[in-house]
């Protein structure tokens, strides 16, 4: 890979999977960049909210301003991976008795912690057609579950009949980990929605 080819993919870094974030990126060698102001999102090409605390998360986006920034973001085609939390922040809809501050900005309606608490996480095998994968290590911890997807989302993977994976444009969503494994291939294909 070039120097000229390498993008810049911002991870939030307020709570989370931050390090197996970045882990991946350079691998892939591409440039992993901590996110936790307006500033440090302007040289990205791109942007992972990780899994977490969403309720934490949300409260840190709205303290730091990255709330309304990333949501003018989204609506230029930068494209931003939410995995987890990370995908209850971006869902329009979420099911709960507290629903924390989130963008918004993906048509999915997603129920909080749907599995049960952190002693039912599990691992399951995914497969992804439409990528070409057979065989994602995929974590399921404290997971949510998409409920409901609107008319411009397209749903690429389920585990059963469970929507695990969804994207809308440049917006990519799964409720599971697939960085805990160090797999990339995931990732290859987010960093691939970048334009130019």
């Amino acid at each position: 890979m070039t120097i000229s080819s390498r993008k810049t993919i911002g991870i939030l870094a307020f709570h989370g999977d931050v390090i197996e974030h970045e882990n991946i990126i350079a691998g892939l060698g591409h440039n992993p960049k901590q996110v936790r102001t307006p500033d440090d999102l302007k040289p990205c090409d791109a942007l992972i909210i990780p899994g977490g605390e969403s309720t934490t998360i949300g409260f840190f986006l709205e303290q730091s301003g990255l709330m309304e920034v990333i949501r003018q973001k989204s609506r230029t085609g930068f494209p931003i991976f939410g995995t987890c939390a990370g995908a209850i922040l971006l869902a329009t809809h979420i099911i709960d008795e507290i629903v924390p501050p989130h963008l918004g900005i993906m048509d999915i309606t997603i129920q909080r912690n749907a599995y049960g608490k952190q002693i039912d996480s599990f691992y399951a095998d995914i497969r992804i057609p439409e990528l070409g994968i057979k065989d994602l290590k995929a974590a399921f911890i404290r997971a949510p579950i998409i409920k409901k997807v609107g008319p411009e989302v397209k749903v690429l993977a389920k585990n059963g009949s469970e929507i695990i994976l969804v994207q809308q444009k440049n917006l990519l969503a799964s409720t599971f980990h697939p960085e805990l494994r160090g797999d990339g291939r995931l990732h290859r294909y987010f960093i691939g929605l970048i334009k130019g």
